[in-house]
This record gives structure tokens, C-alpha cells and sequence, in this order.
């Protein structure tokens, strides 16, 4: 009959009242049938498929509102699926064609109950044959003893769920078995409700109560749709099993145990359960889950509540053209596309704030070649711009962000997908593409002790799993192997995943939140891949890693946690990288008690506490990575502080660049530390106010873990292993950084140990370049080009002992250098400053040789008070006020001045003044280390990122926020 004969409508009608045999015989009539058929999807295959008693919805238990992308699909794949159980008989190999002349052997259906031929299973199990049906009618059947399968048959109840119960223990010794629609309970003699040793069994839609499952190689299972209340199920060595679509309820313990290496004896089951668990992984959806919404994470109240301020990120940049960086508004919004999806469109309520940066830290007050400038002042200027860090003034004043520049942002610091990791990494692609163990896929884990439990060797493997509102979701052990992708794991009472003892394996793409602890613990030799997770909200730390834990940690989302968002210590030692750390409530990354890592190329933002904290023996390399807009410090190294920090970007933050305690010894080179609200780079040496900080920075985790003893010192390797691939230092060194654009000084000294400061750019701070207010040892400031600051190039104060050498200090609003204090000022080109080149007052005692001093307005040198010293050998080129060196001291015997040089200033055109032997200071070497570095890390200097922040108005004191805070 034509299709066209009847209205659509009518049709319908007519085919919802066929059984699928009918439905699968008009399918192929014609393709217009076919196509007839398919579109029952939402009606009649609806109904089949909520209709069988042998499954449950398809997305039940985690998303049972949620209607699957086809009805028939899912009716389909459930079918195929439930047949597994028969494929084991072998297939005649004579003929392709063989099996038309084979004949079919008859099922008979076996019936047990009131009235029926049986009236109890045992007896209906001696007289069933092979793959026989034994239907059970509406009752409790309860065995005494324990039942032994010898032959494969189908069990099925009749009725609802729950109508049939059965209180008995099964031992399975054939080769395959099928139960469903059942409810087991355990017998008076033993709590275990079903065993298998060889065979593979397969339960559909059945309730487990108040018992145990035990699988053990070459055993195998298949189960679905299925619930477990209070009961568990345990794999031991087994090759491969499949738990899929079911709920695990109040387990006293472990819900889903695997033990032991997967067996290489292995059934006939294996390949069949292998081909299914990969047709069916979450890598071949094409759907990828929205990412978590930040204004969600809103409503929930861990937010900052602070007011909005856009904070545009311009890294090696003139801030003076912050604006025409507004004007690429549209471009930047482009480059940030995915960090947005995540954090929603954050209002921009500090665009006026940027604006007036413009007018205010403009380097046109300040620069080398204002166009303010009178004719006669700027014929007294001497060439010096061609000195050794000229190239890194040049990338503040000059370079406008380009498109390329902006291309390239989003090509480095844009989040990687889970695919791109894949393709990436062989390791990573083997990984997510193996199934063996337990596959345990579209389950939920509730209301109980433990989720999966994985140890000695096992394997496995969880898929679009809910585990929540239990203890912990995932322990992992003895070299055991754990793969989960996609799942939800939220409100554990400890952590949400555990690896401990050599344990392993990918954890790839979840959302992980709400904890009371860390959201992944890393201990013991643990040495996980953790890629592509939202770890979020968490009531302690985001990941963990300690106790010689190892790991790669890459392309995260770790945001909103109540503690550190990465937390090492104790010689825990992984690969973070790549990830994005953000609005937490303390340190983006803290690394503590020895811990180490290697930490590059992550964006670390908008934390309430350091962007990385480091203290008491943590000694992390910390390497081209953006740490912005912050609302304390960008990098916190305290007590007993180690690490190399290197090529990073410390932008934006709302106390110091860096805060360093002197009893620290930090490596700090090659960063751009600019546009932060207080100083650049800050020594204290005062005792850190943060005493308590381990404590409610993370010390209350549960680091015994159940009572183990936390001997980390006999696991930490030898200090010579740790630094073999460093350049050693034994004095705190801040060298080759530029320093520019922050709110106070440049760098600033508070301290009771050495210090070396060489080849650092210092530009155009809104106070001193460098400011040394204690210094008990001898801080050594070599090499450097301070320039263009809002006050002086230098201040030392009363009793600070200094060494002054080879330094370019021009264009400062103030004095050069002004010292009050004692050491050595030596081969230095002081040149330009609006006031004294060189200013020694009170009880200054200095050593000042072989300079080249030139001041506009002021002294080429000014000695007040009782100052004592040498000065000696310097040329001073004159000024404007035509002022070599004022000499007005109490106590002329104690300070002695000759053989100085003093240039006039000559009017002839050919008389122009030059720097030359030695030319203009700073000197740096060919290419020196630190410059070749920052060559090397182009792609976090020369980059233009716009990231919404949200941060408080105003300053506190000239102290690290971080204190004030506690």
C-alpha cells in the first residue's frame, strides 16, 4: 500500500498499536516505509522502550528528565546489548551460508510460582536445559542453601520491580547467565548474593540489597539498570567488566572494588564486552557538556564581592596607550572567547580607572625625549639610550599591541580541549583509548562511605559518572590505574579522588566541586595525568600534591576554592601547566614544606592571597606563566622561600609584584612586573605576620591519611638531585626584570640579609626606582637602568650598607641617588634627574669613584652634615645651574674629594657631548643570561590579554596585603 494512500497522522496511529516484530517487518518494505517508521521516534518507539520491563529510562539514573537524542536508538543499542549473554556458542566455520540449514533449537519457558509446574527455582534449575527462561511470578523465594548454576539459563520476574524477591546465594559454573527484573537478597548463611569464578554474567534491571557481587578472573559481568543499596560488587583480576546506568546507595564501604592485574586468561565474553565499551565511550560524542557557568558559581556566594574593574593586561607596554588597547576592544574580547564562556561577561565598571592610568603613569611626563622639554635644557642632554637594557625600555615605550600579537594570546594562553591533549600526547592517547577492568560508565554514586575503590594493579575505568555526598569518590592505590572522563564529582566529605602509591592513570574533563577537602589528593609516588577538569568551589585546596607525588596537571579550570587552588608540599613534585587559576579565596599556587614542581605557562588570577605563595623550604621553578590582577601579591616568597621565577608576567595585582622575606633565597629573573598597586619587588625582613598561614592555608588537610605516619623526611630526595638543573645561588638574587609602572617603588628594601639586584629595567614608578630603607648586610645593585620614576633613581637610608655599580640612572624626577648610608658608589652614569645627581647627607659614608654625573637644575654631587667618604675620580658634566659639587659638612676632615673631573658645556656644534669609553651604563655582556631568557619567552612578554578583574578601591600600607589581610 502507498504511504500517500492515508494522511501522515492517520498512519502514526495505525503503526503505534504493532509489536517491534511488525515494526521491523514494515521497515523493510521500502524507504518510505523506512523513514515512516523512524519517525515513531517520539511515540511509539517511546513507548517500547519505557515499556520493557528489562531496562529502566536511558538516561536513568543521573538524568532521568532528560530524553535520549532517538527513542529507537536507545531501545536499539539496549536490545543488542542484552543478547550478549547467548554469543558464546560457536559459529560453524564450512560455510558462510551453513546456517540456513541449521536447525534451531527451541527455548522453552520454565514458570515457578503458586499453581505453576515448579514451585521453587531450585527445582525449575534441574530441569531447565541450555539457554532455557525461567520466569519467576510475583513472591519472595527464599533457598537454604547455596544454589550452583551448571547451566546457562535466563532468570526473569515477572511483573514490576520489586514484585519478585530472592533471598539465596548463587555460584555460577557455566558459561554464561542472565537475570533480570529481580530483586536479590541476601540468605541467613552468607552475605554474598552472587559469585562467579569463569563464567560471565549479565543482570538487567534488578535491585541488589544489603549484599555483595564477587567477579573473579576469567569471570565476567555485565550490569545495567541497575540499583545497589547498601550493597557493593568486587572484581578481582578481572579482564574486562561493564557496569552501566546504575545507582549505588549507602555503601558501608567501597560501592565498586577492583583488585588485582586484569587477567590474561580470559573467557569468550571479553571480546564481545570490549567491542561494546568502545562503541559506546564518551571520546566518540560529538556534544561536548557546557562549560561550568560562572553565574552559577555566583549564586552561590563564593565570589569576591568586590567592585569590577577591567583590568587590560598590556605586557611590555606603554600604559600611556592603554587606551588605544580599549579602542581593540572587540579584537581582545576575541583572543579571551573562551575564558569568558567561563567567567560570563563581568561587568566593566574601572574602564575610567584605566583611562586615567593614561593621564597619569604616562611615560610623556617622564620620558627620555619629552616634547615638554625646553630648547636649552635638552642641548645640555647626553646620549645614553644605547645602553645594555635599552631593548627592554624599548618594549614599555614604544611597542603598540598588534593583531599578531593578540592572534598569538589566544594561541598560548587559551584553555586546550580534551581532544587537542589527546592528539598531543601519545601517553594521553593510549590511555584514554584503553579499556580493561572495570568500566563503570553513567552511574551514580550516592549517600555513601566510597564510589570506586581501585588497588593492587587493578584497573579501571569511569565514564559520565555521578559520585556525590559520599566520602570519597575515588581511592586509587598500590599501582593501580585509574581513567575517568566527564564525570561529576561533588559534596564528598574528604576529598573527591584519591592516588596513592605508585597509583596512576587519566583524569580527564570532570567537574569536580564542592569538597570538604582537595578535590584531587596526590601522595605517596602517585603519578596521575590530570588534564582538562573544572575543579571549583572547593571547601579546602583544589588539587593536593605532596609526599613525593608526582603528576602533570594541565589545562584546568581551578577556581572559587576556599584554600590554595594548587597546593604542594612536602616533596611533592608536578608538571602544572597550561591551567587557569582563578578567583580563589587564598593563593592561586602554594608550595610549602619542601615542595618543588615545575609551574609554567598557567594564568593566575584574581586570587584573594598571593598568585604564588612559597615559603618554608618550597622551592618550585615557576616559569612564564601570567599572574594578574590579584587582589594581594602577585608572587609571596616567605620564610625560608626558594625557587626560580622566571619569564613570568606579574601584572595588575592589587599589592606587590613580589613580596619577598630576606630570611628567603629566590632566583627571580626575567619578569615583567608592571602597573601592581604598591611596590615592584619588595624585601622585608621584619618576621612574617602570616605564622598561621600553613594552618589555614591547607596544614589542617588530612595529610595522615588514616592515621599514617607523616615521616616525610625519610622520602625526600637529596638537595644535590633537586638543584643539578639550576644555576646555583647563596644570596637572594633579583636580576634581569623590568620593573615598570607600579604604584610605589620600583624595588624596595626592607632587609637583614644579603641581597644582589643586577640588570634590572626600572621604569617609571610612581615612587623611587629603588628604595633601600634597612639593609644590616651589604645589597648589591649592579648593572641595573633605573629611569623615569616619579621620585628619586635611589634612596638609601641611615645605617643600610649598599654597593652601587655599573648602573644607568637617567630621567628621575628627584635625585639620582640620595644615601644616607654606608659602602660603595662606583662606575655608575648618573645622568638627566631633575635634581642632585648624587646627594650624601647625615651620616653618610660612601666610596664614590669613577662615576659620570650630570643634573640639570641640581649639584652634580651635594654632601650635607656630617657626611664622611671618598669622592673621587668621577666626571661631572655641567648643568644648567652650572653646579659641580657643594661641599657643606660639620666634619671636612672625614671626607676627602680629588681628582674629580669637571666638563662645561661648549655651544660649538661639533662639541656635542658623547658617552664613550666606556659607553653608556648599564653594560650587559653580548646577550646576557637574563636577556636571552627573556628572548626565549616572547610569548609571554610581548602579549596584550584584557582580563576582567574584580578588585577593591585603595591601598593599605607600605606592606605586603597579604598581612594586612591576616
Amino acid at each position: 500500500m502507498e504511504i500517500s494512500g492515508l494522511p501522515l497522522e492517520l498512519w502514526r496511529l495505525i503503526l503505534s498499536y504493532m509489536r517491534l516484530p511488525d515494526l521491523g517487518r514494515c521497515s523493510l518494505v521500502c524507504r518510505a516505509w523506512y523513514e515512516l517508521i523512524l519517525s515513531l521516534d517520539n511515540t511509539r518507539w517511546r513507548q517500547l522502550c519505557l515499556g520493557c520491563i528489562e531496562c529502566r529510562h536511558p538516561n536513568w539514573p543521573n538524568q532521568p528528565d532528560v530524553e535520549p537524542w532517538s527513542w529507537r536508538e536507545a531501545f536499539k543499542q539496549h536490545y543488542l546489548a542484552s543478547k550478549t549473554w547467548t554469543k558464546n556458542s560457536q559459529d560453524l566455520e564450512a560455510s558462510n551460508c551453513f546456517y540456513l540449514f541449521r536447525r534451531k533449537k527451541d527455548r522453552r519457558v520454565l514458570c515457578v510460582g503458586p499453581g505453576c509446574e515448579f514451585d521453587n527455582l531450585r527445582r525449575a534449575l534441574l530441569s531447565a536445559g541450555v539457554y532455557d527462561r525461567i520466569v519467576l511470578l510475583p513472591g519472595v523465594y527464599e533457598e537454604q542453601s547455596e544454589i550452583f548454576l551448571k547451566a546457562p539459563v535466563e532468570i526473569m520476574g515477572r511483573g514490576k520491580l520489586g514484585d519478585v524477591a530472592l533471598l539465596a546465594s548463587f555460584d555460577q559454573h557455566c558459561p554464561t547467565m542472565r537475570l533480570c527484573n529481580l530483586v536479590f537478597m541476601p540468605a541467613w548463611f552468607t552475605p554474598v548474593l552472587y559469585k562467579t569464578t569463569s563464567g560471565h554474567v549479565q543482570f538487567d534491571n534488578c535491585n541488589f540489597e544489603s549484599g555483595q557481587l564477587q567477579v573473579h578472573a576469567p569471570g565476567t559481568c555485565q550490569v545495567k539498570f541497575c540499583t545497589f543499596n547498601q550493597s557493593s560488587i568486587s572484581f578481582h583480576s578481572v579482564a574486562i567488566s561493564i557496569l552501566e546506568n546504575c545507582e549505588f546507595v549507602g555503601s558501608e564501604n567501597a560501592s565498586v572494588t577492583v583488585e588485582g592485574c586484569p587477567s590474561l586468561d580470559r573467557n569468550w565474553a571479553c571480546k564481545h564486552l570490549t567491542m561494546l565499551a568502545k562503541s559506546r565511550s564518551v571520546l566518540l560524542q560529538t556534544s561536548e557538556p557546557p562549560l561550568c557557568n560562572i553565574s552559577k558559581f555566583e549564586n552561590q556566594g563564593h565570589l569576591p564581592t568586590g567592585n569590577m574593574r577591567a583590568c587590560e593586561i598590556v605586557v611590555g607596554e606603554d600604559p600611556g596607550h592603554l587606551f588605544s588597547a580599549l579602542r581593540t576592544e572587540a579584537v581582545l574580547n576575541g583572543a579571551c572567547e573562551k575564558e569568558n564562556d567561563l567567567s560570563g561577561n563581568l561587568t566593566v565598571a574601572y574602564k575610567e580607572r584605566a583611562m586615567a592610568m593614561d593621564m597619569d603613569s604616562s611615560d610623556s611626563e617622564l620620558s627620555m625625549s619629552s616634547e615638554n622639554e625646553e630648547e636649552s635644557e635638552s642641548a645640555y642632554r647626553l646620549p645614553y639610550r644605547a645602553h645594555g637594557l635599552s631593548h627592554q625600555l624599548a618594549k614599555v615605550i614604544h611597542s603598540r599591541p598588534q593583531a599578531s600579537g593578540l592572534t598569538a594570546l589566544q594561541n598560548d594562553y587559551e584553555l586546550k580541549s580534551l581532544p587537542q591533549e589527546i592528539q598531543k600526547n601519545k601517553e594521553v592517547h593510549a590511555l584514554a583509548n584503553s579499556v580493561q577492568g572495570c568500566l563503570v560508565r553513567k552511574c551514580l554514586f550516592r549517600d555513601g562511605k566510597g564510589g570506586v575503590f581501585v588497588c593492587s594493579q587493578g584497573q579501571a575505568r569511569a565514564e559520565g559518572s555521578i559520585f556525590r555526598d559520599l566520602t570519597y569518590a575515588v581511592r586509587c592505590i598500590q599501582n593501580s590505574k585509574i581513567i575517568m572522563l566527564k564525570n561529576d564529582i561533588h559534596h564528598c566529605k574528604t576529598s573527591g579522588i584519591f592516588l596513592r602509591l605508585g597509583a596512576g592513570g587519566l583524569i580527564a574533563d570532570n567537574d569536580i566541586h564542592s569538597n570538604c577537602e582537595a578535590g584531587i589528593d596526590i601522595r605517596k609516588g602517585a603519578n596521575p595525568l590530570i588534564l582538562c577538569n573544572r575543579i571549583h568551589t572547593g571547601l579546602r585546596s583544589g588539587i593536593v600534591v605532596l609526599g613525593n607525588g608526582k603528576g602533570i596537571i594541565c589545562s584546568n579550570q581551578i577556581y572559587g576554592n576556599k584554600e590554595a587552588g594548587i597546593y604542594i608540599l612536602y616533596n611533592g613534585n608536578p608538571l602544572v601547566s597550561g591551567n587557569h587559576i582563578f578567583q580563589g579565596l587564598a593563593a592561586g599556587i602554594a608550595v610549602n614544606e619542601n615542595g618543588r614542581g615545575q609551574i609554567t605557562e598557567n594564568v593566575i588570577r584574581e586570587n584573594q592571597w598571593g598568585g604564588a605563595d612559597i615559603r618554608r623550604g618550597g622551592d618550585p621553578v615557576l616559569r612564564s606563566n601570567l599572574i594578574c590582577c590579584g587582589y594581594s601579591d602577585g608572587v609571596v616568597v616567605g620564610e625560608r622561600g626558594k625557587g626560580l621565577i622566571e619569564g613570568n608576567t606579574i601584572y595588575g595585582n592589587k599589592g606587590c609584584g613580589v613580596w619577598i622575606m630576606s630570611s628567603s633565597l629566590p632566583h627571580i629573573t626575567s619578569n615583567q612586573i608592571g602597573h601592581n598597586s604598591i611596590y615592584g619587588v619588595a624585601v622585608f625582613c621584619r618576621k612574617d605576620d602570616a605564622i598561621e598561614y600553613l594552618a589555614n592555608q591547607g596544614g589542617n588537610e588530612n595529610f595522615n591519611d588514616e592515621g599514617e605516619a607523616a615521616n616525610w623526611e625519610n622520602e625526600l630526595e637529596s638537595e644535590d638531585e633537586r638543584l643539578t638543573s639550576r644555576r646555583p645561588i647563596s644570596v637572594a638574587l633579583v636580576e634581569s626584570n623590568s620593573i615598570n609602572h607600579n604604584g610605589a617603588a620600583g624595588l624596595y628594601v626592607k632587609s637583614s640579609e644579603a641581597l644582589n639586584i643586577i640588570g634590572n629595567a626600572i621604569h617609571a614608578n610612581h615612587d623611587c626606582g629603588v628604595s633601600v630603607s634597612q639593609s644590616s648586610q651589604l645589597t648589591r645593585i649592579a648593572n641595573n637602568s633605573i629611569s623615569c620614576n616619579s621620585l628619586g633613581g635611589v634612596l638609601v637610608e641611615a645605617e643600610c650598607r649598599v654597593d652601587l655599580r655599573g648602573n644607568g640612572i637617567y630621567d628621575n624626577s628627584s635625585h639620582g641617588i640620595a644615601s644616607k648610608g654606608d659602602g660603595v658608589i662606583a662606575e655608575n652614569d648618573i645622568l638627566g634627574n631633575q635634581g642632585c645627581g648624587l646627594r650624601l647627607l647625615q651620616a653618610a659614608d660612601m666610596k664614590v669613584t669613577k662615576n659620570r654625573i650630570h643634573s640639570f637644575r641640581g649639584y652634580g654631587i651635594e654632601m650635607l652634615d656630617q657626611t664622611k667618604g671618598v669622592v673621587q675620580d668621577n666626571v661631572i658634566f655641567q648643568g644648567k645651574s652650572k653646579r659641580a659639587i657643594l661641599q657643606q659638612t660639620s666634619c671636612g676632615d672625614g671626607c676627602i674629594i680629588q681628582n674629580n673631573k669637571f666638563i662645561a658645556f661648549k655651544k660649538k656644534p661639533d662639541a656635542a657631548w658623547t658617552l664613550e669609553n666606556p659607553p653608556a651604563r648599564p653594560h650587559i655582556e653580548g646577550s646576557s643570561r637574563g636577556v636571552s631568557i627573556i628572548g626565549n619567552n616572547q610569548k609571554v612578554t610581548n602579549m596584550t590579554a584584557r582580563i576582567a578583574a574584580r578588585v577593591d578601591g585603595g591601598c593599605h600600607n607600605n606592606s605586603s596585603i597579604f598581612c594586612t589581610i591576616l
